[in-house]
């Protein structure tokens, strides 16, 4: 159902003509609650138009090589004028020159995935300061000024992972390979398993590896580990992207990796819902992993982005996407996707995204 809109049907009177260009998806009142900015009747705003820069983290992960081909794809269904992405290629200091270089372009609108909660500030802040909105996606800032943040709930991934390991493992150690906790998914993610473990299954002893989304770093420090504990009973792969391949090698060169159902099979719960996880699913290596919405964060990044160019805002609540639009600590408004968990049971769904590509 769409989500409550503000004030009365003739505030959104000069919404038609974008409906009509743009698709339904654009009607702000079906993508839950809306206002204008100056909260005054109808568009405060300009008209939606300018070239809109996209700042990638990364692409050595397959999920981000997904989203990075979404991006094009979505802006032209949602009507953005999109450049050429640029990556950050895993550096924080270079996305900010990024940013500040895609500004210097005369961009009107801009989608970053932040690869630091805390450095992107500064970006934002330049941003601000050109009058350049801006829609974060993945990743939340701590501070600084966004129109929204496309994201899914990340203390579920954690938690969602906890569940699936402690109703599969009675007790024993088991191995979270963290992400990095300069990111607020890294954060919530390790946090959101190490507290549900605590709670539900205590008697489970967690191990941890800060692995900084580094392929090469989980790798070495999973060998290290192994060695000190052969007695691991689970894992939990904060991101497949770029955990899934180095564990699995791991496990492998160790003679460590039993398939499903075979005696000394190590149960593993990955993030991410790229193709190579349903592949590994398939075939009894990892047990399940939980479906980031690539597609999802590139086209509700381009809806956004556009809505903020027109000067539009949002509220709280439920959208027509079955997603909500919460208000974080911070101020800062996130619209949390949906992102569920697949197994054997659900892995060849044809509306998973991981289905869907290449």
């Amino acid at each position: 159902m769409p989500g409550r809109t503000v004030g009365k049907r003739n505030r959104f009177r000069t919404f038609g003509a974008v409906a009509a260009v743009t698709g339904a998806s654009l009607v702000l009142a079906a993508c839950g609650s809306t206002k204008d900015t100056a909260g005054s009747a109808g568009d405060a705003g300009g008209d939606g138009t300018g070239k809109v820069g996209v700042i990638l983290p990364l692409l050595t992960s397959p999920f981000w090589q997904s989203y990075n081909d979404y991006v094009p794809k979505t802006a032209k269904s949602e009507g953005v004028d999109a450049m050429k992405t640029v990556n950050s290629n895993s550096d924080p200091s270079q996305q900010i020159t990024d940013i500040n270089n895609v500004l210097n372009q005369g961009v009107k609108g801009l989608v970053v995935a932040p690869l630091d909660s805390a450095a992107i500030e500064a970006g934002l802040d330049q941003a601000e300061r050109k009058g350049v909105p801006v829609v974060a996606v993945d990743v939340a800032p701590d501070k600084g000024k966004v129109a929204m943040v496309v994201r899914a709930n990340n203390v579920a991934y954690g938690e969602k992972a906890c569940q699936y390991l402690g109703k599969e493992i009675s007790s024993g150690k088991v191995v979270q390979i963290m992400g990095d906790l300069a990111s607020v998914n890294g954060r919530e993610r390790s946090e959101a398993f190490r507290a549900c473990v605590k709670k539900d299954f205590p008697k489970l002893k967690v191990l941890e590896i800060p692995a900084k989304w580094e392929s090469d770093t989980a790798a070495s420090k999973l060998d290290t580990l192994l060695n000190a504990n052969p007695d691991i009973k689970g894992i939990y792969m904060q991101a497949g992207g770029v955990y899934l391949a180095p564990t699995l090698q791991t496990l492998k060169s160790k003679g460590m990796l039993k398939k499903v159902g075979q005696a000394g099979h190590i149960a593993i719960v990955s993030n991410d819902g790229i193709p190579q996880e349903f592949d590994a699913i398939r075939k009894g290596e990892i047990d399940a992993t939980v479906s980031q919405p690539a597609d999802l964060y590139a086209k509700y990044g381009m809806y956004y982005i556009k809505a903020a160019m027109q000067g539009k805002t949002f509220e709280p609540g439920p959208t027509d996407h079955d997603s909500t639009i919460v208000k974080l600590p911070s101020g800062i408004l996130e619209d949390q996707l949906p992102a569920p968990l697949v197994t054997k049971e659900n892995v060849d769904d044809p509306k998973l995204w991981g289905n869907t590509v290449g």
